[in-house]
């Protein structure tokens, strides 16, 4: 039995399943309840899931379920409420050492953190970190221009022309790489920049120009993901940086290494050195941030730039959002159990997710 969740964080308006996916999962021979109005905030209705052939339950029967699926790590309470022997998909945090794998650990619950699927042709089908960071991408856009008191496209009228927004990104993963594309639709002109030297040509294949720093080091790391520069190399971006910055309009940072800190790329002189009216996105901001004066889950004003801190932007976007993840749950789904139903402790993509398993705490904390 597959249950899906409510989501219980302040802000948090996704869901793990939609009645979409329900029809999939019942199709391959799942039985699924869902929580009533789990789908709610993200614009599914009970109904919709009814219809679809799911059962609706208790909030606390569905996190009782033998397999649960949810967007966010659940609450010490929640833990309490699952079974031992229970599998569970969602975003665990893994590299937070809060004591949430300890208690699922404890409870006997096998939990899959899905920050830990490998970075592999097999396995993106089921990425939900590259899903929502698309999404919170184009978002990011939408945020940057609600803040900004001037239009992003070159426009000239009887009345006089406007000229065109001038918008820098920092850090070119998927999120950084819908940016780019979401604000050339938009007219702006963009330049990006990222430690890797390997993403400066998809830079280009989508319009923007490269921004290019000389660190005397490269910022490639395992995974597709960029390492942490040496103390000297970041010291040099950051005053690289500080300069580059004045001439744009608007920075969108997504810069982010997992299980560490965000490094920090916008520096306080550099905030002084942008023109009063422009406007940071620190994506990063959940995480440290990528500017030491962005304030997490706020929008700021700090020498007359406006900072947004916002640390969920896929959940603002969120029955898409839930489309996506809930599609990534249905593939691994598709993965999870052996042909005699036990855990597929054999599969590469399973094994490198587990965070917990047996009683055990499976990756460090």
């Amino acid at each position: 039995m597959i249950g899906i969740a409510k989501e219980t964080r302040p802000g948090e308006t996704r869901v793990a399943g939609t009645p979409d996916s329900v029809k999939k999962l019942i199709k391959k021979g799942h039985q699924v309840q869902v929580a009533r109005g789990a789908g709610e905030q993200a614009g599914y209705s009970d109904a919709a899931y009814e219809a679809a052939g799911a059962k609706l339950i208790d909030p606390a029967a569905a996190l009782g379920s033998e397999v649960v699926l949810k967007i966010l790590k659940p609450s010490p309470d929640e833990i309490l409420q699952m079974k031992k022997g229970a599998i569970l998909l969602a975003l665990l945090e893994p590299y937070n050492n809060d004591g949430t794998l300890a208690k699922l650990a404890e409870m006997g619950v096998s939990a899959l953190a899905m920050e830990l699927i490998p970075r592999t042709s097999r396995a993106q089908s089921m990425d939900v970190l590259s899903s929502q960071a698309g999404i919170a991408g184009y978002r990011a856009v939408i945020e940057a221009a609600a803040h900004y008191g001037r239009m992003f496209p070159m426009v000239m009228t009887s009345a006089g022309s406007v000229k065109a927004c001038k918008l820098a990104v920092l850090g070119v993963g998927v999120a950084g790489l819908q940016v780019i594309a979401s604000a050339r639709r938009m007219g702006a002109m963009v330049e990006a920049y990222d430690v890797r030297q390997e993403v400066q040509e998809q830079i280009r294949s989508l319009g923007a120009k490269v921004i290019e720093l000389q660190l005397g080091e490269e910022g490639s790391g395992s995974g597709g993901y960029a390492k942490e520069l040496s103390a000297g190399a970041q010291q040099r971006q950051q005053q690289a940086l500080a300069e580059k910055l004045k001439k744009f309009d608007i920075v969108i940072s997504t810069a982010n290494i997992p299980g560490r800190k965000s490094p920090v790329l916008i520096l306080e002189d550099a905030v002084k050195g942008m023109r009063q009216g422009s406007v940071i996105v620190d994506m990063a901001a959940a995480n440290g941030g990528n500017c030491p004066l962005s304030e997490p889950g706020k929008v700021v004003v700090k020498h007359g730039v406006v900072i947004v801190g916002l640390a969920n932007f896929a959940a603002l976007v969120p029955a898409d959002a839930s489309s996506f993840f809930a599609q990534n749950l249905v593939n691994l789904v598709d993965i999870l159990n052996d042909p005699q139903g036990q855990l597929n402790m054999q599969d590469d993509i399973v094994a490198a997710a587990l965070a917990t398993h047996k009683g055990e705490i499976c990756r460090r904390q």
